[in-house]
């Protein structure tokens, strides 16, 4: 019975001891571009599994306005939640195609609600591949409309922008096109 008590005490107090190594806050840090990833489903850390959208998004120079207007339009923990998503994701050299003072307009506090439906323009729930994907086939996107896809040769296209790249992540995939698509 003494031996019993032994070895109960020392168990649980091993089960303490561990508790308290693994009970530490990790501390968050905002990175350079300003997303905040602490909190919420973004804040996530995870040293194993590839990153989710935001994450991916976050860590590239050519997406910045991208993440900007993510953030403007509160859409961060969305697009980082489980998916799937595609999102069909415009570079900065697209945003700058825009009429000027159009991607400083949208980014106003007033203008959230036009800024999600473009964005939303962009998001489709599911993971579409390239691959997969057949000319002519339309999709519903998050907020309204409908994209088309078209096909030439080895060249994928969304509503006549090129997917010049694919990048799988955690949560779905990105597909890097060279233009803003716009609801029509």
């Amino acid at each position: 019975m003494k031996k019993t008590i032994q070895l109960l005490f020392i168990t649980g107090s091993m089960l303490v001891l561990s508790c308290k190594e693994n009970s530490e806050t990790p501390q968050s840090t905002a990175p350079e571009n300003g997303v905040d990833l602490s909190v919420g489903q973004e804040g996530v850390v995870d040293e194993t599994s590839n990153p989710n959208i935001v994450q991916v998004a976050s860590g590239s120079k050519d997406h910045t306005t991208l993440v900007a207007a993510v953030q403007a339009a509160g859409l961060v923990t969305s697009l980082s939640n489980a998916g799937p998503f595609t999102v069909f994701a415009p570079t900065n050299a697209a945003f700058d195609k825009l009429p000027e003072g159009t991607v400083e307009g949208l980014l106003k506090p007033d203008k959230k609600g036009d800024l999600e439906n473009i964005l939303g323009y962009h998001t489709y729930v599911g993971s579409l591949k390239t691959e997969y994907m057949q000319d002519g086939q339309e999709f519903d996107m998050v907020f309204g409309g409908k994209v088309k896809i078209t096909k030439e040769g080895d060249k994928t296209f969304v509503n006549g922008s090129e997917i010049v790249a694919s990048i799988p992540t955690s949560n779905g995939i990105i597909h890097v096109i060279g233009d803003v698509l716009l609801p029509k």
